[in-house]
């Protein structure tokens, strides 16, 4: 088969080798977009991470593809509709980040709630004194978690280790789960009222979309910090910004931003013709990148060496049982 692997690092490319010898690979380290499939026409399968954007008009140049991989657990960026429509067969690696995430996630609290950026910061200039530097325990604070699957169910571990009082929302809620970790499911409402720190662990959807607006940050209170690692559109950016410069809540950790992908292509955004929502969505990210109660990760949560062997190790199983006829952890 004519195997395309995008999003690449070196270190990747060997071991694929030895696992596909007899296919022909392609290998890449940029992502796949509209107008840079280039001369990769006849690919069989298609390998990339998330930044690749597999919608109508890259499919379009696509023309043979019978499997899209991607080496993540998300598929936002994957057109499913128009997938199934062509009978593409779509897999992802649904459990690589259970522990990674979770850390990440605790590593942004962390970093909030004893102020390490500013303290690293203002030592790195000479400056060795704790005056403004005053943080909060959390032990015994109330951590809200929103989605207690396996990133979510891992949080709660983690939050239980330092004495954390842990309270949940999920549209399925898990019983067994909750009994054996010690947290309470309550209503959406309930938990934002609530917590002291609201950390996001579900995938987006047209039902999550902007599920934490204008008014569901209103309820929460005015110490309270927003954690999110899954995926940007969760929040609405909008409502974010006017809650943390109107001192609605006490701050946020951020590893995923909406339209993160046009965050950092400087003059190209501006030539790029995206609409005014969008545009709007960016010049607000900036705004929250200056906040100093505001951390800003690019969305690197997933990104350990170890993460990154399991996310291979699984990409190449997925492809291998696709070969044989056995689809293996396929999204649709």
């Amino acid at each position: 088969m004519n195997i395309g692997f995008f999003e690449l690092e070196p270190w990747e490319k060997e071991i694929l080798q030895k696992n596909f010898p007899k296919d022909n690979l392609f290998f890449s380290n940029k992502k796949i977009v509209e107008g840079s499939v280039g001369k990769q026409t006849n690919l069989d399968i298609a390998v990339a991470f998330v930044k690749s954007q597999f919608n109508k008009e890259v499919l379009d140049k696509l023309p043979k593809i019978k499997m899209l991989a991607t080496m993540s657990t998300g598929y936002d960026h994957i057109d499913l509709e128009e997938c199934k429509r062509r009978k593409i067969t779509v897999c992802n690696v649904p459990a690589y980040g259970i522990n990674t995430v979770a850390e990440q996630a605790f590593a942004l609290i962390l970093c909030l709630s004893r102020k390490i950026l500013t303290a690293a910061n203002q030592t790195s200039k000479g400056t060795f004194r704790q005056k403004g530097l005053r943080g909060f325990d959390l032990k015994d604070k109330v951590i809200g978690v929103i989605g207690t699957g396996n990133i979510g169910k891992h949080v709660i571990k983690i939050a239980n280790g330092f004495g954390m009082k842990v309270i949940a929302f999920d549209a399925f809620k898990n019983d067994k789960l909750q009994k054996e970790f010690n947290f309470k499911y309550v209503p959406l409402n309930t938990l934002l009222k609530t917590c002291d720190i609201l950390t996001i662990h579900i995938p987006e959807n047209k039902d999550t979309h902007h599920l934490i607006n204008k008014e569901k940050l209103a309820l929460m209170k005015k110490t309270a910090y927003l954690i999110n690692t899954s995926r940007g559109g969760i929040v609405d950016t909008d409502a974010l910004t006017k809650a943390l410069q109107k001192k609605r809540i006490a701050g946020a950790g951020l590893d995923v931003l909406e339209e993160e992908k046009d965050m950092f292509n400087g003059d190209k955004v501006v030539a790029k013709d995206i609409g005014k929502e969008e545009m709007r969505t960016v010049l607000e990210n900036h705004i929250l990148l200056e906040m100093p109660n505001v951390i800003v990760t690019p969305h690197n949560a997933f990104n350990t060496q170890e993460a990154m062997e399991r996310i291979l190790d699984t990409t190449i199983k997925n492809i291998k049982g696709f070969k044989k006829g056995r689809k293996i952890n396929v999204v649709q």
